[in-house]
């Protein structure tokens, strides 16, 4: 009892937040806060690296260069689409010989950089990859790895074979917050873990935008939703818990983004004088339009005065202008896991897309007290004495994790040091063998066994 006094009075002392310092990022057209990373060493010579792909997620980590140029730096770019090529490359200063518009155009050129950052459409992440370890190249890898089993243990198994750096962008596990909760499910002050409830409210709009119209609409041309979406979830549970994951029941599917669902006498695209428009939660012209908002998307044009007209022409002509019911859509809008970890730990997984909120929300159950988190905060119970303590601290969408993952990155690739990730792929392959065996699950109605 005494030592377990001690420990818990040395977490307590540990369990308050705090301030974190923040960068206004400008990204891709959009600014937003972004957390940074804590107080970091020079190295002696910055990590060279190119970027295959300058969407959101290539220009996230690519902009910390952008912040630390000591530690990284961007010297090449592939990217297809023009004015993403031009912006990126001017915000690194890019040399013309080092632009791209293709992945495999990069390695056509002998190696010229220590690392690549993959942020190619989940489908172009494989065999970029497998061609960049075979060259020499450490990789950041976007999640998800791949979009088979089999691709994600042979990016695995090559790894292996070459001995270059693989780090998965699971981005939670460098989270200040998911941080802490894992100190203390391992710190005892909890007693014996029984279960765990995580659950990801995805947001109506955010469905919309990205798995009913956006580029993660068809599972077939990209990868399951438990993947592209939840991955991140698998990991963050199997991390914390600190166990194999044994067994997985999933279920859920797609309910109502269907053709059934759409109101009577609704247009193909929301600019064609939809009669229901003004009365829809997901009318396009609504969420770009008139409030502006996940037009990173569209990349707009510099003048601002521009933007109004140029995000119609994009709505009367992509998907983003489409009718929500009338899309080629497979993505599950709704999905449920149990998921049986070792030491009979019981875990529920929800993912849901019908909120008005986002933010992932976590509850650990111990024998001797309990935690409820919801990113930015969270409640320590402490049966014995009924004591609650409380930890918050300001986040961001991924509660200060992409930063910190891509120093995490970088210091491991400069002192060639993979125990520096705790994302590695190593690592971060069981969260999706997980997935693709709920898919199993899920479709074929029966518990599925996780073998790793």
């Amino acid at each position: 009892m005494n030592s377990r006094r001690e420990v818990l009075k040395a977490m307590v002392f540990s369990l308050g937040g705090g301030i974190l310092s923040s960068h206004k990022w400008k990204g891709e057209y959009e600014e937003k806060d972004i957390l940074l990373p804590d107080p970091i060493n020079k190295l002696q010579k910055a990590v060279k690296a190119i970027t295959l792909g300058a969407g959101a997620r290539g220009n996230v980590y690519g902009d910390y260069g952008v912040k630390y140029p000591d530690r990284l730096q961007i010297v090449g770019v592939a990217e297809p689409n023009t004015e993403r090529n031009i912006r990126y490359s001017q915000k690194h200063n890019i040399e013309q010989k080092n632009r791209f518009g293709t992945w495999e155009e990069v390695f056509s050129r002998p190696k010229f950089a220590d690392a690549v950052i993959i942020t190619t459409p989940d489908d172009l992440h494989y065999a970029p990859c497998m061609k960049a370890l075979d060259m020499g190249y450490d990789v950041l890898l976007e999640k998800p790895i791949a979009p088979t089993e089999k691709e994600c243990r042979d990016i695995l198994k090559k790894s292996k074979e070459t001995g270059r750096i693989v780090a998965v962008c699971h981005v939670l596990r460098y989270a200040p917050y998911f941080i802490k909760l894992r100190e203390i499910a391992e710190s005892g002050v909890l007693g014996k873990i029984v279960s765990m409830q995580h659950f990801e409210p995805i947001e109506h709009i955010h469905m919309s935008h990205s798995y009913v119209r956006g580029n993660w609409h068809n599972s077939k041309k990209t990868t399951p939703i438990i993947l592209a979406k939840s991955c991140h979830d698998l990991d963050i549970m199997r991390w914390i818990l600190n166990k194999p994951s044994r067994k997985i029941h999933a279920f859920g599917g797609l309910d109502w983004f269907t053709k059934e669902n759409a109101p009577e006498g609704s247009t193909s695209r929301c600019t064609d004088g939809c009669k229901h428009e003004s009365n829809c939660p997901y009318s396009a012209i609504e969420i770009y339009h008139r409030k502006k908002g996940w037009t990173y998307v569209f990349d707009l044009p510099k003048e601002k005065e521009l933007h109004s007209e140029y995000i119609l022409q994009k709505l009367r002509t992509t998907n983003y202008g489409r009718c929500v019911y009338k899309m080629e859509n497979d993505q599950p809008d709704h999905y449920t896991a149990n998921i049986l970890f070792e030491d009979n730990i019981t875990a529920s997984f929800s993912m849901e897309a019908f909120t008005s909120y986002s933010g992932r929300r976590t509850r650990i159950m111990g024998s001797l007290g309990d935690i409820v988190g919801d990113m930015n905060s969270f409640t320590y119970t402490d049966f014995l004495t009924g004591e609650k303590t409380e930890w918050n601290q300001k986040s961001d969408g991924h509660g200060g994790g992409d930063w910190r993952l891509v120093d995490n990155w970088v210091e491991a690739v400069s002192k060639q040091d993979s125990s520096l990730l705790s994302s590695t792929i190593d690592a971060s392959i069981e969260s999706h063998i997980m997935g693709f065996c709920a898919e199993k699950s899920r479709k074929g109605s029966k518990v599925v066994e996780i073998k790793v």
